[in-house]
C-alpha cells in the first residue's frame, strides 16, 4: 500500500503532485460544475476510490428572510417537504429511501435550508430521485396541521434546555433588530398563527432553482449527474431571490434570566467576528482554537483544569455579511462573576500580547487533522463543497485548505483581533440567580481587571 505524502508537507509543492499520483495508488479527486438552463448550480467533487456517494440541496434560505410574522417558518417548512409530494406520502417518502439503505436528513439555520443523502454508489439514481422530489412538496393542509403541533413541542423541548434558551437570547439580544437575531424555531406563538397560505408563498419565493446549489461528494460519474438533475430538476420554475445583508453590529449588552429549577449557571457571550465573504475566516477559527477548544486551550487551562466551571467554549460563526464569536460557560451559580472576569482576562491577555507560535501550530495541527479525518467521507465534504459554491462561488479543494491554514500566521491572528475585538462582548446569563456582575471592563476593552 502506497501512502500519501506526510500531513507536515501537505503544502504547496504537493498540490499537483497529490493530484496525478493514481499510478501509485493514490486517489484522484476531480471538480465539476455547470448550470442548468433555469438557474440551478451543480457542483461535485468526485473520488474513483470512494466507497459512497453523498448529495445534497443547498437552498439558500433560513430564518434571516423571515419577518417577525412569519418567524419559524423556514424550519417549518423543511418539516413540511418530507410530509410528501405529488408522488408519495410521508411513509413512501421513508420507505423510499429505506429500500436502497440512503442515510438522508435535513437542518435549517439562519440563511441556509439543507436536504442531503448518502448511498451507496450504485443507488444514487433512486436515492436522487426521491429528494429531488421532495423539493418539490405539496403542502397540504392536513399535514400543515399536524406538524404544527410537532413544530411547538419541538420548541418547548429546546425552551427546557438552559444553553439553547442563552443562545437563543444571546443572539436576539446581541443582534438586536437585525435579522439575524431571530430564533431558527420561532415562537410558540408565531407558529400557532402560521397558515399555509404563506408557508406556500415562501416556497414560491425562496425555493427557486436560481436560489439553489446541488452538490454531489464521493464515487460518481459526472455526465450522469448533470443527467439526473437535468431529468428531475430541470423543470423547476422561479426567479432570483435576493436577499437583504446589512451587516450587524453588537450591542454588548447584558441581561440575566432566572430558571429557579436550574442546578447551574448558562452563559454565552457574543461578539462581532469576519463574515463569510472575508479570507480572516480561517484565521478566526485558528483563534477559537487557540482560546477555547474543548480539549486544551487558554480558556480550558483557565477554567476547566483548576475546577472553576464545568464547560467553557469559544466558536466562531461566519455568517452571509456578518460574523460573530460565541463564548459558552457553564459552572456553578456562585462562581459566575468570578468566572466572568477569568473569561474577560484571558481575551484582554491575548488581545495585549498576542497568540505565541506554539499556540498557532498547536490550534493549526488541530484544525488541519480534523479537516481530513472528516474529508475521509463523501458526506464530510459534502456540507464544505455546497456552502462555500453557494456564497463565494469557490471550490477548495482539501489540499487547498491545508494551504490556506498553514499560511496563517500569528499576525493574521492579531489583525483580526484588532479588526473584531473580543471585548466588549454581549453577556446573557441564564440560571438560578440573577446576581451575576459582568466584569468591570465589559463594556470597554480598555478598562481594567477588578
Amino acid at each position: 500500500m502506497v501512502r500519501p505524502p506526510a500531513l507536515e508537507s501537505w503544502g504547496p509543492v504537493h498540490y499537483d503532485v497529490i493530484r496525478s499520483q493514481a499510478a501509485l495508488g493514490v486517489p484522484i479527486v476531480r471538480f465539476h460544475q455547470a448550470s442548468l438552463a433555469n438557474g440551478l448550480e451543480v457542483v461535485a467533487e468526485l473520488n474513483d476510490r470512494a466507497y459512497s456517494v453523498a448529495t445534497g440541496f443547498f437552498v439558500k434560505t433560513g430564518s434571516r428572510d423571515e419577518t417577525a410574522e412569519i418567524a419559524g417558518l423556514s424550519h417549518f417548512l423543511e418539516h413540511m417537504v418530507f410530509k410528501g409530494t405529488e408522488r408519495r406520502d410521508a411513509l413512501a417518502v421513508n420507505r423510499d429511501f429505506d429500500r436502497v439503505g440512503a442515510k438522508h436528513n435535513a437542518q435549517t439555520s439562519e440563511e441556509d435550508t439543507i436536504y442531503h443523502a448518502t448511498c451507496l454508489p450504485e443507488y444514487l439514481p433512486a436515492t436522487f430521485e426521491v429528494l429531488a422530489d421532495i423539493l418539490r412538496p405539496s403542502l397540504r393542509a392536513d399535514d400543515f396541521e399536524t406538524e404544527k403541533q410537532v413544530i411547538i413541542e419541538e420548541i418547548k423541548m429546546y425552551q427546557d434546555n438552559p444553553m439553547m434558551v442563552a443562545y437563543d437570547t444571546s443572539k436576539e439580544v446581541h443582534f438586536d433588530q437585525h435579522p439575524l437575531g431571530r430564533s431558527i424555531l420561532g415562537t410558540v406563538e408565531s407558529i400557532r398563527a402560521l397558515e399555509p397560505g404563506p408557508m406556500r408563498a415562501y416556497f414560491e419565493r425562496r425555493y427557486s432553482p436560481a436560489n439553489i446549489v446541488l452538490a454531489v461528494t464521493g464515487k460518481a460519474d459526472w455526465d450522469a449527474v448533470v443527467a439526473l438533475a437535468e431529468k428531475h430538476c430541470g423543470a423547476w420554475k422561479g426567479g432570483p431571490a435576493p436577499r437583504e445583508t446589512v451587516a450587524p453590529r453588537g450591542t454588548c449588552r447584558f441581561q440575566a434570566i432566572l430558571r429557579e429549577e436550574d442546578q447551574q449557571q448558562t452563559v454565552v457571550m457574543v461578539a462581532d467576528g469576519p463574515p463569510l465573504e472575508s479570507d480572516d475566516r480561517h484565521a478566526a477559527r485558528l483563534l477559537t482554537m487557540v482560546l477555547g477548544d474543548a480539549t486544551g486551550s487558554r480558556l480550558y487551562w483557565e477554567l476547566i483544569d483548576p475546577g472553576h466551571a464545568d464547560g467553557v467554549e469559544l466558536s466562531y460563526q461566519d455568517y452571509n455579511n456578518g460574523g460573530a464569536f460565541y463564548t459558552f460557560l457553564s459552572c456553578g451559580p456562585e462562581s459566575t462573576s468570578e468566572n466572568l472576569r477569568r473569561v474577560a482576562g484571558v481575551y484582554r491577555r491575548l488581545m495585549a500580547d498576542g497568540p505565541t507560535e506554539e499556540e498557532l501550530d498547536r490550534a493549526r495541527n488541530k484544525v488541519l487533522a480534523r479537516l481530513v479525518i472528516a474529508s475521509e467521507r463523501p458526506m464530510g465534504r459534502l456540507m464544505g463543497l455546497g456552502y462555500h459554491w453557494a456564497y463565494r462561488r469557490e471550490y477548495h479543494s482539501v489540499e487547498r485548505e491545508l494551504e490556506i491554514y498553514r499560511a496563517v500566521t500569528t499576525a493574521d491572528l492579531r489583525r483580526v483581533l484588532e479588526r473584531w475585538p473580543l471585548l466588549p462582548m454581549t453577556i446573557v446569563s441564564v440560571g438560578p440567580t440573577t446576581e451575576v456582575t459582568p466584569p468591570a471592563f465589559w463594556s470597554s476593552p480598555q478598562g481594567e481587571l477588578s
